[in-house]
């Protein structure tokens, strides 16, 4: 992976998470009420109000339960990608709730508004994301460097005759092309 790649994939999982856990922390009026500075809603009742113009073309019965689903959506999107925990599977969950958001949008408001907000652009950098190959500083590439060196460790106390700590190991015969494969993985869907 060249540097350009590793510090993009970064730049992106940190400013998208983070985007979308600040709309929800203003959700919740964590930066203050309605009306401060800096913020956008200040509480669920002003963001229900909000969801209602953006969704005004649904029946408002299913509005509030959207925009529950939406504000979970983008709180576990965020803290998976701040994370690298599930990286590709949040980074397509964000593209996929993100473009929603801008399709609404732009039937209630008009192209221009998803397009001013940057939304559209939102959407196609977390398929972007979710297109590397690769990922670094992440839980994911963290988590298979475990795995990878536990059956590596296995296979090396079998291969010497030692009997594995582990005792699941003992349970599945080590094989050096699935440790091989292991150490590929580049976590394609």
């Amino acid at each position: 992976m060249h540097i350009n790649q590793k510090l993009s994939s970064i730049y992106l999982r940190v400013a998208i998470g983070i985007s979308y856990l600040w709309e929800v922390a203003d959700r919740f009026g964590l930066f203050g009420p309605n009306g401060h500075p800096h913020v956008g809603w200040g509480d669920w009742k002003h963001f229900i109000a909000y969801a209602k113009q953006v969704m005004s073309f649904l029946p408002e019965g299913v509005v509030n339960p959207l925009a529950t689903i939406a504000t979970i959506g983008e709180g576990g999107f965020g803290l998976l990608l701040i994370l690298g925990l599930f990286t590709r599977m949040a980074a397509i969950g964000s593209g996929i709730l993100s473009l929603c958001f801008a399709v609404a949008m732009a039937i209630s408001f008009g192209i221009d508004s998803p397009l001013g907000y940057s939304v559209f652009t939102l959407s196609a950098a977390s398929f972007l994301l979710a297109s590397l190959t690769q990922y670094s500083w992440t839980l994911d590439k963290w988590l298979a460097t475990r795995l990878v060196n536990k059956k590596l460790s296995a296979y090396q106390s079998q291969q010497n005759g030692l009997k594995a700590d582990d005792q699941s190991l003992h349970h599945t015969v080590i094989d050096l092309k699935q440790i091989r494969a292991l150490a590929q993985i580049d976590y394609r869907i």
